[in-house]
C-alpha cells in the first residue's frame, strides 16, 4: 500500500516558515511573495503533492532540505519567483529529480 501523500497543509507550512522567516530578517518583498504561495498552495494538484512524498521519502530530510533551502532564499531575496505555489514545488521537483540521477 502507497504512503498517502504529503498533506496540503504541511506543505503550505513550508511557505508559512519561510515567510517568518523573511519577516524576520525585514525582506518583505520575500515576505509577500511567499505568502502569496503560502495561499496558491490551496491549489496544487494531489498528483504533485503525491511525487513530492515520494521523492522526500527517497531522498531523506538532508538531501531535501539542501533543495528547498536555497530556493527559498532565492525567492526571499528576490532573485526567484513563482506564480503559484505549484510551479515552486515543479521546480523542486526537477532538482530532487537530477539528485537521484
Amino acid at each position: 500500500m502507497a504512503k498517502p501523500a504529503v498533506s496540503r497543509d504541511a506543505f503550505r507550512g513550508l511557505f508559512a516558515f519561510y515567510a517568518a522567516k523573511a519577516h524576520h530578517d525585514h525582506k518583505a518583498e520575500g515576505e509577500e511573495c511567499l505568502l502569496k504561495l503560502f495561499g496558491s498552495a490551496e491549489d496544487i494538484p494531489d498528483r504533485l503533492l503525491q511525487q513530492w512524498s515520494e521523492s522526500a521519502d527517497l531522498l531523506g530530510p538532508e538531501t531535501v532540505g539542501s533543495v528547498v533551502e536555497p530556493r527559498a532564499r532565492e525567492i526571499t531575496s528576490g532573485g526567484a519567483q513563482y506564480d503559484h505555489a505549484s510551479d515552486f514545488l515543479h521546480a523542486v521537483l526537477r532538482d530532487l529529480g537530477r539528485k537521484v540521477q
